[in-house]
């Protein structure tokens, strides 16, 4: 499979984290075509994400305390939406300690299959035929209906902490077809480059 070349489907400054630019698989996996995926975590204009304290490290805590939870997401690719789910529930976050006892529940997200880790997400097919997945969306908050053609930049959804989620992130990956149990993984770019693990991009 080429590589798909993409817009960064966001605004203002988001953090990346498990870039294939530093290891494939970058989520530690290739179920689920996910060899070449990549997360972006929103940040403010320190680069931060939620501050951490006593109580965060020790409890889960409310999304809405993050600076990204809600933020817009958008289209990064031309094409037809292939896929949408909208019902999965926002979550708490989960630092510290809490983000152990997460991890240990993590086999059972993983056998109750694709939407129980993507949470909220809208599938588009591109003219040349790979399937973009955009994840974790807030819900009800999905703005696009499955047929429906999109443009690069048209507003999808919000900043969500659905599915595998353990503070709120947009993940994006692409892939062969929307069959996601028998697809295969393909690469991705934005603007002809891939970030690195800790690099912190500004949308605009």
């Amino acid at each position: 499979m080429l590589t798909v070349d993409l817009a960064y489907p966001f605004e203002g400054r988001w953090l990346i984290q498990n870039s294939p630019a530093n290891r494939v698989p970058s989520h530690g996996t290739t179920l689920l075509a996910t060899a070449y995926s990549i997360d972006f975590v929103p940040v403010d204009e320190a680069g931060r994400s939620a501050p951490i304290t006593w109580e965060s490290l020790l409890r889960p805590e409310p999304a809405e305390r993050f600076p990204g939870f809600g933020r817009p997401i958008l289209a990064p690719v031309q094409g037809v939406v292939v896929r949408v789910h909208d019902t999965a529930p926002d979550h708490e976050a989960f630092r510290g300690l809490p983000s152990v006892g997460y991890a240990i529940t993590q086999r059972r997200r993983l056998a109750a299959g694709w939407v129980e880790l993507a949470g909220n997400h809208v599938m588009i097919e591109t003219r040349e035929g790979p399937v973009v997945a955009v994840c974790h969306l807030q819900r009800g908050s999905v703005q696009v209906q499955r047929g429906q053609s999109v443009r690069v930049g048209e507003s999808l959804g919000r900043c969500g902490n659905s599915g595998n989620s353990t503070e709120p992130h947009v993940h994006l990956q692409a892939m062969d077809r929307s069959d996601v149990s028998h697809a295969a993984a393909g690469p991705l770019t934005f603007g002809g480059r891939l970030p690195r693990n800790g690099e912190i991009i500004d949308g605009g």
